[in-house]
């Protein structure tokens, strides 16, 4: 077996966190580029978890799809500019789950109240189901009340970020899950 296999089948915490309100300001249906606007000390606050050892997932409902926004497509994009643009500064997102259905959209095929839909777990038993994350440790960082109800569904602590400095709440939330 590799070392690059073996380090990756070794459990490992994970960090969950929302993304728009959490790691970029959520402004409305974030479906482009041109609309992110990252939280202050965002990549900080993911390198942090990177060098501690951390899975670091974004999980996000993203019913601008269903509402005909953006494209699922147009999403992927999107994301796939996001891990790089943090990338470049260090920063690394293991990967990213989204829902992109709602009952009140308009396009068909995403009208529905999805099981990943938060508050549901579906996007963290997803990922937790594909990554070797570590319970003990892990913790959930969502800024609406949706994304702490994920969490514990999950079996997971939630820690609500209201806005500003994420380098800061992540290095609060370490403190306090560590002490666990």
């Amino acid at each position: 077996m590799s070392g690059i296999a073996s380090a990756r089948s070794a459990p490992k915490p994970a960090a969950f966190l929302d993304r728009d309100g959490v790691v970029n300001h959520d402004d409305g249906y974030m479906g482009t580029r041109q609309r992110i606007r990252w939280m202050p000390n965002a990549a900080k606050a993911i390198r942090r978890l990177n060098a501690a050892g951390y899975l670091v997932f974004f999980f996000t409902n993203q019913s601008g799809v269903a509402r005909g926004f953006f494209t699922e497509d147009e999403l992927n994009t999107l994301h796939d500019w996001m891990r790089a643009e943090l990338a470049a500064q260090g920063a690394v997102v293991d990967d990213i789950r989204y829902c992109p259905h709602h009952p009140d959209g308009t396009v068909a095929g995403y009208l529905e109240d999805h099981h990943w839909r938060k508050p549901s777990p579906g996007m963290i038993l997803d990922l937790m189901a594909h990554w070797p994350v570590r319970h003990e440790g892990s913790f959930v960082i969502g800024d609406r009340p949706t994304d702490i109800e994920a969490a514990e569904a999950a079996g997971l602590p939630g820690f609500l970020f209201e806005g500003g400095d994420l380098d800061a709440f992540v290095a609060a939330v370490m403190a306090q899950t560590s002490l666990r």
